[in-house]
């Protein structure tokens, strides 16, 4: 199992210092804990960029990716997921002559007993580097995952989630993929794929050696103004943090988090001018 580590990486995944043009953003008033709607939109196809064979699961093995029965609070993500650029989310981009390590990681919502959540894992306090810091569920894909221009990513998603926290990932569906992003300094090629906790499973720390925690965020946390800053690293470095469930949440991480509250239309305005330094082992 090799992680992206994907969190540790001073990569700018907030382009914007100052508001963000909600270009192509649902609705900035929906409520997301509004979980008793009529679904909308659940035929809608998934990006364009994962074929429709991606989304076959007539075969065995195969991965299917719909969103079809997703809770209506879901909606305004599987829409900002069928439009955003991926521009709109960094300004560093896979190189076009396909050179990086490809990895994915798994993004996934669920529904706890304060509304819709979003599950993250801790790394290990022992590591020498990068001890201690939030992330999604993932790491680099492997051979048997398939093809990483089609259904690879979503394998290797579920698989390192499964590897990482003992989920089950029969009970998640996959009902999105966002644009591939780049990390210069690792030069990984990092697959965001989007998850439905449809049928959640018990998760926790399958090796101590790798993974302190493995925890939930609500959502009404992370869109909270009062749980948000700008971290900010010796280097020059800044981008957005959130401070929730005792932990700092920054770089790659924070940043999707970021994107996906912006154009979904979740996010709350925060005062961007509120910093949170980190140190040079950061």
């Amino acid at each position: 199992m090799t992680h992206t580590h994907t969190d540790t990486q001073h990569t700018d995944t907030h382009p914007h210092t100052g508001p963000h043009p909600h270009t192509g953003t649902p609705d900035t008033h929906a409520d997301v804990r509004d979980t008793h709607a009529d679904v909308r939109d659940t035929h809608a196809d998934v990006r364009a960029d994962i074929p429709a064979d991606a989304r076959a699961a007539a075969a065995p093995g195969a991965i299917d990716v719909t969103t079809d029965g997703l809770p209506a609070w879901l909606d305004p993500v599987a829409r900002a997921a069928r439009s955003v650029r991926p521009q709109q989310l960094s300004r560093f981009l896979p190189p076009e002559s396909g050179a990086g390590r490809q990895s994915a990681v798994l993004v996934l919502f669920g529904e706890g007993a304060r509304g819709p959540e979003l599950l993250l894992m801790e790394r290990s306090g022992t590591l020498r580097s990068h001890a201690g810091q939030p992330s999604f569920p993932g790491g680099s894909l492997d051979p048997e995952d398939g093809d990483q221009a089609t259904t690879g990513p979503l394998r290797a998603a579920l698989r390192e989630a499964e590897e990482e926290t003992g989920l089950d990932p029969r009970g998640v569906q996959l009902f999105g993929v966002l644009p591939r992003l780049y990390i210069p300094v690792s030069s990984f090629v990092v697959t965001p794929v989007l998850g439905w906790w449809r049928a959640p499973s018990p998760v926790g720390v399958v090796d101590p050696a790798e993974t302190a925690r493995v925890f939930t965020v609500p959502v009404a946390d992370l869109t909270d103004p009062a749980n948000r800053a700008m971290a900010v690293h010796p280097s020059g470095h800044s981008g957005p943090a959130f401070l929730v469930e005792s932990a700092l949440v920054w770089g790659f991480t924070a940043g999707v988090i970021d994107r996906i509250l912006h154009y979904a239309g979740w996010e709350r305005p925060w005062d961007r001018a509120r910093q949170v330094p980190l140190d040079w082992r950061a």
